[in-house]
């Protein structure tokens, strides 16, 4: 493979026209992940988690809508904000128990509790309502080689 050097830098109205950027009206889903710490216990369950323990969770969140002007569907800085002040906030570094409603902080349980959160804030962002963006499919890992998944046809009413 030969490795060159750009002979020239591209600018936007010159090289590239605005209503270029645009390449197509497709769905696309883009992805981003995230962890938090967290301790919790499992109630009516006789096994090891049933005392208090911790957790590196690891959330996969998966959102899908239509590209905007310039192409972009959902900004990658705007989901580590949604996580940050929905999820983040709210449950790193503490006791699951004590924060999440009344439940048995199962990851199954979880994971509906988190995609009711971050899909009441994303509904309330008039671009992303513009693009019809929607939460896909979250993935919750408890473990690296446990978790929970959650996609969009299942929270729909059957």
């Amino acid at each position: 493979m030969d490795f060159q050097i750009p002979k020239k830098v591209e600018r936007i109205d010159e090289d590239i026209q605005r209503h270029e950027l645009k390449y197509h009206n497709k769905r696309v889903a883009v992805t981003k992940e995230f962890t938090f710490d967290a301790a919790h216990h499992l109630h009516c369950y006789e096994g090891k988690c049933k005392s208090m323990h911790g957790h590196t969770y690891k959330l996969v969140i998966t959102i899908s809508g239509y590209v905007n002007d310039i192409g972009i569907t959902v900004d990658f800085g705007d989901i580590k904000t949604l996580f940050k002040e929905e999820i983040d906030a709210k449950l790193d570094h503490r006791y699951l128990n004590e924060v999440l409603p009344n439940m048995n902080t199962t990851a199954e349980n979880m994971i509906v509790w988190i995609w009711e959160q971050l899909d009441q804030r994303l509904q309330q962002i008039p671009e992303y309502q513009d693009r019809k963006a929607r939460i896909e499919e979250l993935k919750l890992y408890e473990t690296p080689t446990s978790y929970a998944t959650l996609k969009r046809e299942w929270m729909e009413d059957e």
